[in-house]
């Protein structure tokens, strides 16, 4: 009888892939970071570190790495000596089960817009007519509750989706408070329109809750606190739109829950949309009931690590289950 040990499990397996974003430092290139030595011990999948945004789970995920290979040949027969690699490229595709704002604006890659709750005798618009005017933010305001005065709050009621960002004053180049939502080439390209940055803001919550002065939010505002001069607007719904000049640009993780054995996180420092187009899936549920899935592809870009300076593409963690065997 043979006495060697059984060899540990390692075999990774879970049911489902998960997906988790951060903004993109779009003036700096700066990805958001995930550090494998601090990160993965505590990062909650259903309770995420800043400045991840869970985005629920996500399936038919497609890695592919496009990179290739060029031999080094040598000698009078051409004989392989060595290689070198050729242009870094790769994608990743999958399906969003869940839609939301960001699920949008990723899926479908150029600006995503707020359905800005519209002045009854404005002319009408695809993207939404000319708003109802915003609410001034008062001072104290936070990412979780927005202060706007003694009566000012009646024009919310809970459930409202709300919209917090500035006035569009006829700045040009990236805006979006916090996260970068647009690019403004010329302002007579936005109509002038004092809404615009509200427009197309991701500073968006739902209400949770009022008190008399302030609107109490369900999850705290993805761009962060109000900052001065912020104005609040009702938001109906969301629009996008396909095709349009702008790229949204984050950094992308996806991981494997471990039903049993280890967890795996892949995780991209920048992903950017191949395309600006959307594109829904039907799953089927049961009798005929399908569900809209959202289709995502994006091209990931290069990354320089700061270790040794190489350019990569992606990051590949593996954590292994107690016990487990190392190889």
């Amino acid at each position: 009888m043979s006495t060697t040990p059984l060899r540990p499990a390692m075999v990774p397996v879970s049911r489902r892939m998960r997906a988790y974003f951060a903004p993109l430092d779009r003036n700096s290139g700066t990805p958001a970071m995930f550090d494998p030595s601090k990160h993965a011990a505590g990062f909650q999948l259903d309770a995420p570190p800043a400045p991840w945004v869970d985005l629920g789970w996500v399936e038919n995920v497609q890695r592919s790495n496009l990179t290739t290979g060029t031999p080094l040949t040598a000698g009078p027969r051409g004989v392989a000596v060595g290689q070198f690699r050729g242009p870094l490229q790769a994608r990743v595709e999958f399906e969003f089960r869940e839609w939301g704002k960001l699920q949008m604006a990723l899926a479908n890659g150029s600006e995503q817009m707020n359905v800005l709750a519209s002045d009854p005798n404005a002319d009408a618009q695809a993207s939404g007519g000319n708003a109802v005017a915003a609410i001034a933010v008062l001072g104290g305001s936070t990412a979780s509750e927005i202060v706007l005065g003694m009566g000012a709050v009646d024009s919310f009621n809970a459930g409202d989706l709300v919209a917090v960002d500035v006035d569009y004053q006829q700045q040009t180049g990236y805006v979006g408070n916090g996260i970068s939502a647009a690019y403004v080439n010329d302002p007579v390209d936005v109509n002038r329109d004092a809404n615009y940055v509200r427009r197309v803001t991701f500073n968006v919550g739902r209400v949770a809750q009022k008190t008399a002065t302030s609107l109490v939010l369900a999850q705290a505002l993805l761009g962060g606190a109000p900052v001065t001069g912020s104005g609040a607007q009702k938001v109906l719904g969301f629009v996008d739109r396909e095709m349009g000049g702008f790229f949204q640009d984050w950094s992308g993780m996806l991981v494997a829950e471990e039903d049993s054995g280890g967890r795996i996180y892949f995780y991209y420092p920048h992903l950017s949309p191949v395309s600006a187009a959307s594109e829904e899936a039907k799953v089927e549920i049961a009798g005929g009931i399908t569900a809209l899935a959202l289709k995502a592809s994006f091209l990931a870009m290069g990354h320089r690590d700061e270790n040794d300076g190489q350019m990569v593409i992606c990051y590949r963690s593996y954590f292994p289950a107690t016990m487990a065997g190392v190889y």
